[in-house]
């Protein structure tokens, strides 16, 4: 058991030091010198500008901050002229949200924020970045605002939202003056939740530009001066050659997995893996699924508000699925269950935000899959008991045997290759044929059977 044991902890521990260890292996096009990089060498020599584009679409979060400060180092290290960030969100964790505009207030190469494409928006954390960049551009028919601070992970009373609050508009009003706009502006999207469109934004120097497209934005930032952490930059972006920051696996593998609905399916089939495990010792394949969709459920909970009380109830209602098999409620342990993993699934995120919330459809289809998993062991079990017994004494039941030493009251019977200690209400010859009616420990009770 303990070999099993180490040997599923070895292949968890060996599985995530691969998947961390990706996101220091650099892309192939680091390593070998395509046709790409070719071009890049030839608009160097040229006097061509090269930019780097970055989309960040979805929710912000930790990995979000990894993406953006790898795009602003590998801008700098490529003497790009500008990192563009092709922005649509609906918002995001306040923490990352402040790391990254830490880090283009800090870049050395000038960070454009592009909302698009048509039909985007830059709400809440998206506003806020927007914001920060050195350039700010929308395309037509997207939006930006509602940036209200909220709860993430606790209740918060009046005194402390009006503190974060505050916070949050002492520091959005700084940002705003060193980047020359609208003061007035991000503090009503902060206090108030307005938002405003692309062609409003402009006019209320909120944003510098409209761009229908990336070649329209490149044509129209070119020959602008933006000030970076080392000095005064010109923009000399106009045909620049195009190049994108490409994510690695593992980037790509954890932006999918810190997803509320997808934490909420690791973690519940996580659990049902190692409750199946810990009742079928020897298994194997539960414990070593449940157990690495546990840890990677773990690490979806470190980026996102988590409410541990709906993860108690998610873990009760997988033991109340576990009980119905063995315990005979009738139904009410099942309905138990159906209950405290919904309610489990609904609290789950402590965020009244609607994209960091549990899918209500996710849910349901979770409820479906168990429900049917235990229902079909339930049915099974019920049927297992209700078989007749095929092993011991008991198995022998109505079996048809044959008398070897004359039963007065009691002798030795041939049933099913074996001799057994029998005993009848009357006596009963050798070599006659007997039925067995009943079984007490080592022996067992017969009749006369005629054909």
């Amino acid at each position: 058991m303990i070999k099993k044991i180490l040997l599923i902890c070895g292949m968890i521990g060996i599985f995530m030091a691969g998947l961390a260890a990706q996101t220091d292996i650099p892309d192939l096009t680091d390593i070998i010198k395509s046709d790409t990089a070719v071009e890049k060498d030839t608009a160097r020599a040229e006097g061509q500008g090269m930019v780097k584009l970055l989309t960040i679409d979805g929710a912000i979060g930790p990995i979000t901050v990894q993406l953006i400060e790898k795009g602003i180092r590998k801008s700098e290290q490529e003497n790009a002229q500008a990192l563009i960030i092709l922005l649509n969100t609906p918002g995001g964790l306040t923490e990352s949200t402040w790391k990254i505009i830490q880090a283009i207030m800090n870049a050395n190469v000038p960070v454009v924020v592009y909302v698009y494409p048509q039909g985007a928006r830059a709400a809440s954390a998206g506003a806020y970045i927007t914001y920060s960049a050195h350039i700010a551009a929308m395309a037509p028919a997207t939006s930006m605002g509602s940036a209200s601070v909220v709860s993430m992970g606790s209740e918060m009373d009046s005194t402390m939202y009006k503190k974060v609050t505050n916070d949050a508009v002492a520091n959005m009003v700084a940002v705003a003056h060193k980047r020359g706009r609208n003061e007035a502006w991000i503090e009503r999207a902060i206090r108030e939740a307005v938002s405003i469109s692309s062609h409003e934004a402009v006019d209320s120097n909120v944003v510098d530009l409209v761009a229908e497209d990336i070649d329209d934005l490149l044509n129209k930032i070119d020959g602008r001066e933006v000030e970076v952490s080392m000095g005064f930059h010109v923009l000399n972006t106009a045909g620049a050659l195009k190049t994108e920051v490409k994510k690695t696996f593992s980037e790509k593998f954890l932006e999918i997995i810190t997803n509320p609905n997808i934490a909420f399916l690791l973690f519940s089939l996580g659990g049902l893996g190692l409750v199946l495990e810990l009742y079928n010792p020897g298994a194997i394949l539960p414990g070593v699924v449940g157990g690495i969709c546990i840890i990677l459920a773990f690490f979806s909970f470190q980026t996102l508000p988590i409410n541990y009380a709906g993860l108690l109830l998610i873990l009760f209602s997988i033991v109340l699925f576990l009980l119905e098999i063995k315990v005979p409620s009738y139904g009410i342990l099942t309905i138990g269950g159906i209950v405290s993993l919904v309610l489990g699934g609904v609290m789950l995120i402590d965020s009244p935000a609607p994209y960091l919330r549990v899918s209500w459809y996710v849910i349901a289809a979770v409820v479906v899959v168990f429900v049917g998993f235990f229902g079909f062991a339930v049915r099974y079990v019920v049927k297992a008991h209700h078989k007749q017994v095929t092993t011991g004494a008991e198995g022998l039941v109505g079996l048809i045997g044959k008398v070897k030493q004359k039963i007065d009251p009691t002798g030795l019977v041939l049933v099913a290759g074996e001799l057994w200690r029998a005993r009848a209400d009357e006596p009963i010859e050798k070599d006659e044929r007997v039925k067995v009616v009943s079984s007490d420990g080592m022996e067992i009770k017969v009749e006369k059977h005629s054909e």
